[in-house]
């Protein structure tokens, strides 16, 4: 398995990660457990050693899911996972007070079967907290031996200085694939110049860049993309194009579009790990192929000229919860 550093941090990792929140959460019911357990467990056996999950995500099945699975080789592999919840729901709003990091801190320690979190990150910025407040309780927690790293998610380049200030971050974890490339305007000199590194959820647009998704199909009652204008059906049957697009040139290097989506992604920055999400053995294993095809410049080249000639239809999110992005 090939590895990766986060930034200046020497945290290696696997080159690819697996973000855990659709076993759980996000994406209709939570699938089976003992069922995760074993994709889990494979997912490490073929070289995994980075895992991404939250308190929110269920909230907390997944973090107690992936207490239960990677307890057998604990030590050797980095688990994430993110605070930042009031009473740890996504539901009831924005809460990075200091006391309730320290209350949230005791229950993943607790869920994830472990004396220490990896890497930590402050899932949302919190404008009522002041993140040089959070940014010193994740350095008290460092010092107490119960945190090994601390991250930011979805935070704005000033967020990002005023907390690295305080304690060095090692990585931000914000959304990124071929039809959401913001970060590349402020994040990514940002994150190069301080020499933080990248994390990007999402890489295969949640499941629309692998053609999977076209504007007739229906997601359960309970999943988010629901609520997700860039997924509404007129959304979904315009930006198709961007798909067939991607399917093109994929089809021409003999490979999937999920191939070729993270191949993209890993050959924007070396110090880039994405985190693509699965329940399916057989996705988890097309994923790995990826760190098989390498994208020369022109290959690059090539996907951004086509690409620019292509206009995204529909917002990522609400705007509800597009106001705490990039903050």
């Amino acid at each position: 398995m090939q590895t990766r550093k986060l930034g200046n941090s020497g945290l290696e990792v696997s080159a690819l990660g697996l973000g855990c929140m659709g076993m759980s959460f996000g994406y209709g019911p939570a699938h089976d457990k003992n069922e995760m357990i074993s994709l889990l467990r494979s997912s490490y056996e073929k070289g995994i050693t980075f895992f991404d999950t939250a308190e929110c995500y269920g909230p907390f099945l997944n973090e107690e899911l992936l207490g239960e699975a990677l307890a057998p080789f604990r030590d050797k592999i980095v688990i994430a996972t993110k605070f930042g919840f009031l009473e740890g729901d996504s539901k009831k709003g924005l809460d990075s007070r200091p006391e309730w990091i320290r209350k949230s801190i005791e229950g993943s320690l607790k869920r994830l079967n472990t004396d220490v979190i990896d890497l930590y990150y402050q899932h949302r910025v919190d404008p009522n907290v002041p993140i040089e407040d959070v940014a010193g309780t994740i350095k008290n927690l460092i010092q107490e031996g119960k945190v090994k790293h601390f991250g930011l998610s979805e935070a704005g380049a000033e967020s990002i200085r005023r907390a690295h200030a305080i304690q060095p971050v090692t990585a931000l974890q914000s959304e990124y694939s071929l039809w959401w490339r913001t970060p590349e305007e402020e994040i990514f000199p940002t994150l190069e110049e301080l020499g933080i590194g990248f994390v990007p959820f999402s890489p295969l647009g949640r499941g629309f860049l692998t053609a999977k998704i076209d504007e007739n199909t229906r997601f359960d009652s309970t999943d988010f993309r629901n609520s997700l204008p860039r997924f509404a059906p007129e959304a979904r049957k315009t930006n198709q194009a961007f798909v067939d697009l991607l399917g093109k040139m994929a089809a021409d290097r003999g490979v999937t579009n999920a191939q070729m989506a993270l191949a993209w992604n890993l050959a924007q920055k070396p110090w880039i790990v994405p985190i693509p999400g699965t329940t399916k053995l057989h996705r988890l294993e097309e994923n790995l192929g990826a760190l098989n095809l390498q994208l020369s410049a022109q290959d690059l080249k090539e996907i951004d000229e086509a690409a620019s000639k292509i206009t995204i239809e529909g917002a990522r999110y609400p705007e509800q919860l597009q106001k705490i992005a990039g903050k």
